[in-house]
């Protein structure tokens, strides 16, 4: 079960000084979030915000008739439902939970106060909001000019990037999902990966084994999003 500690799992949480995050601490609440979840969908109010911990979290863009492209993923790194602090109370895209895991969730109207209030929250928030848009800004680019292996290499790096781990549970399927192409392609894009010993799949587990091999593979995109 996830736990509330002292010092959080959470790198925005943990930038915090000691004194401020004890107040924000006292309404946290820990949770655990299984894959697929609906945090909100585009439209809906955005009633609370989660801090990841080890869960990630996908951002999707809807296009009736299609599936949800994710264009921009959170991790630990920071926050889900960052549009609050820019006084926005619905949320314009559909927020999934991609890989299963923990996290800190708060009541978005607390949030709001705390974050009126706070004054590094509020700096590490604003920075959290400005990474999303140019995350955005990159993926669209980077969706349009790079080859399959190149994204999917830095779509796992981000991953383990944002949940510290080498291992995650995803289907092909999901995946060309979040990164707009067919299963197929998926598919080839992951045995030329395995092929060259960078990642192991099997079942929808992928375990990468090389990060460094993979960071040659993937495209000059994943470094900007760091």
């Amino acid at each position: 079960m996830p736990s509330l500690h002292a010092y959080p799992y959470n790198r925005l949480l943990a930038a915090l000084p000691p004194a401020e995050y004890q107040r924000v601490r006292a309404q946290l609440e820990p949770r655990s979030l299984a894959f697929g979840t609906l945090l909100y969908d585009a439209g809906q109010e955005i009633r609370q915000v989660y801090f990841p911990q080890s869960a990630l979290v996908s951002l999707l863009a809807l296009v009736p008739g299609h599936p949800g492209l994710e264009i921009a993923m959170v991790g630990r790194e920071g926050m889900v439902g960052s549009a609050v602090a820019l006084g926005e109370s619905v949320s314009t895209v559909r927020t999934v939970v991609q890989c299963s895991g923990s996290c800190l969730c708060m009541d978005a109207d607390c949030f709001r106060a705390y974050f009126d209030e706070a004054l590094t929250l509020h700096r590490q928030v604003l920075q959290c909001a400005q990474c999303l848009t140019l995350q955005m800004a990159e993926t669209a680019a980077c969706n349009h000019f790079h080859t399959i292996v190149q994204r999917l290499a830095r779509w796992l790096l981000m991953a383990q990037d944002r949940v510290g781990a080498d291992q995650f549970h995803l289907t092909q399927e999901f995946l060309g999902n979040m990164l707009g192409v067919r299963r197929a392609g998926v598919t080839t894009a992951a045995h030329q990966l395995k092929a060259q010993g960078l990642i192991d799949y099997s079942r929808g587990d992928i375990e990468i084994l090389d990060t460094d091999g993979l960071m040659a593979q993937a495209c000059s995109c994943y470094r900007k999003a760091l």
